[in-house]
């Protein structure tokens, strides 16, 4: 192969690197705002308002008496959010029993006033309609 087009496809397979970088680190940059404002519904309360605004996935595996009772039961014991800081942000197209698409599952340290050290694991997921909204929620 002549120099010139082994140099042409090292550069080419960089520039493709670089795209699908700043891909995935743009779709992380979406997701975790999604991810930020449905907290923040969260921490306010407004758990039908959550629910209504999470992905089809999601309200098509609990229904909002379900998610209401589930989330009343699990976050008003912790108390008030008195931190939360990101700790990872990774982008994936599958997960373990969900069908593949597009997913970032990001985690937080975070503290609560009854709740010193929690990690808070929210994975949004982007919606047909190309919209990022939260498929899954955990607090160990």
């Amino acid at each position: 192969m002549k120099p010139v087009y082994t140099a042409l496809i090292v550069c080419l397979c960089i520039l493709s690197l670089t795209r699908a970088d700043t891909y995935a680190g743009s779709a992380e940059a979406a997701a975790q705002k999604a991810a930020q404002q449905w907290l923040s519904l969260v921490d306010r309360g407004k758990y039908d308002q959550s629910w209504e605004t999470a992905a089809a996935l999601f309200k098509n595996a609990i229904t909002k008496a379900q998610w209401h009772q589930t989330i009343k039961a699990v976050r008003p014991p912790l108390g008030q959010l008195t931190s939360r800081h990101l700790t990872s942000s990774t982008h994936t197209t599958s997960l373990p029993g969900a069908p593949d698409g597009e997913y970032v599952v990001i985690q937080f340290q975070s503290s609560f006033s009854h709740k010193k050290s929690a990690v808070e694991t929210i994975t949004p997921m982007k919606d047909p309609d190309g919209i990022w909204r939260v498929s899954g929620y955990y607090i160990k």
